[in-house]
């Protein structure tokens, strides 16, 4: 497909210029108050290291928003140095009362590739037997998700609430494979949900969508309401949680250069704020809205009057999973209007690529 030439292209150039650093430097942690299925909690988060997504380092190019793969060492990391930089990362936050701990890996943690066996079963031993985890919670590409490997994790865990987060961003295909490039189907989306619901486990293994917000040459009245008409289909597959992420612009990805080039901007936060309170009255599962970004000049972005409360409401939603109040500021008028005429006012910028 062009769009993964085109992609392959973009990500070779940015390969080059990454600057190499060791997994121990490209390792980070935090925490803070979240939701879980308990109710109000403390998050752990942690980055490990890995060789990088597989999707994006092949000659796919990968997907047309990420750059994740740039905070990867691009090569093998042993089982054992990923386990020494789990525990020392762990070993730095403080486990509270209901707590859940968040692996990412800039991919798939079900990938053996990515991801040694003996790192994931030995990561998942250590917090079994830290009886405030509640959740722990990975991110994988379907095709990794099968019947073996969840028995696996689950032997590891225990009895645990074991949640898989899947990048689905959208239930439409052409948007998924044409202005995504994520190279995986519905149909693959729910073989794995269904997965994880039937396969007999011991521990309690979930499904979650990761949604995403205003992908490229998505105008932003069609960016709501496929927002919300993926988190529809996302529930009536299974998952038990979804997860939004609206867009922000990372280096060296084809959104930046749309963007760059005055074709794209990321979301209003008011167009977040609408997905939130209509996916509240339509679905029944958890909803938690990414802030990432906010108010900054790369991502969801309204005014600077508004920018920070609107921000606080919908975290604030998160936790409560409520509707946020209604809220007025001057800006709104503006976003109105883009909605009403965005289909008639779509950039017509000439992007020229160079070669």
């Amino acid at each position: 497909m062009e769009i993964q030439n085109l992609m392959q292209e973009i990500r070779e150039n940015a390969l080059d210029k990454m600057e190499k650093r060791s997994p121990k430097d490209l390792a980070a942690c935090w925490s803070g108050e979240d939701i879980l299925y308990s109710g109000k909690g403390n998050a752990i988060f942690i980055v490990l290291p890995t060789q990088g997504c597989a999707w994006a380092v092949s000659g796919s190019g990968g997907c047309t928003m990420c750059s994740y793969v740039a905070d990867s060492p691009l090569e093998n990391v042993d089982a054992d140095e990923l386990i020494d930089i789990f525990k020392n990362s762990i070993g730095r936050q403080e486990i509270k009362e209901k707590a859940v701990v968040k692996i990412f890996v800039s991919g798939s943690f079900l990938n053996p590739d990515e991801v040694p066996i003996k790192a994931r079963n030995e990561i998942l031993k250590f917090l079994k037997n830290e009886e405030y985890v509640e959740e722990v919670v990975v991110e994988s590409r379907p095709e990794f998700i099968t019947a073996e490997v969840l028995k696996e994790c689950c032997e590891s865990l225990g009895n645990k609430i074991f949640e898989i987060g899947i990048g689905l961003e959208t239930s439409s295909e052409y948007t998924r494979e044409e202005k995504i490039n994520k190279g995986f189907s519905k149909e693959d989306f729910e073989r794995a949900v269904k997965t994880i619901r039937t396969t007999t486990l011991d521990c309690n293994v979930k499904a979650k969508a990761y949604l995403f917000v205003k992908p490229i040459l998505t105008s932003e009245k069609i960016a709501i309401e496929e927002a919300v008409k993926s988190a529809e289909y996302a529930e009536s597959v299974g998952v038990s949680r979804i997860s939004f992420c609206p867009a922000t612009i990372h280096k060296d990805t084809l959104m930046e250069l749309l963007w760059k080039g005055g074709s794209y901007q990321p979301p209003w936060i008011w167009s977040i704020m609408e997905i939130i309170k209509r996916v509240r009255k339509s679905l029944n599962i958890p909803i938690i809205m990414d802030t990432a970004g906010f108010g900054s000049r790369r991502g969801p972005y309204n005014c600077k009057k508004c920018n920070s409360r609107l921000k606080s409401m919908i975290i604030e939603s998160n936790l409560n999973q409520s509707i946020p109040e209604d809220f007025e500021c001057e800006c709104k008028d503006k976003w109105r209007t883009e909605i009403e005429f965005c289909d008639i006012t779509r950039s017509t910028t000439n992007l020229v690529r160079k070669k």
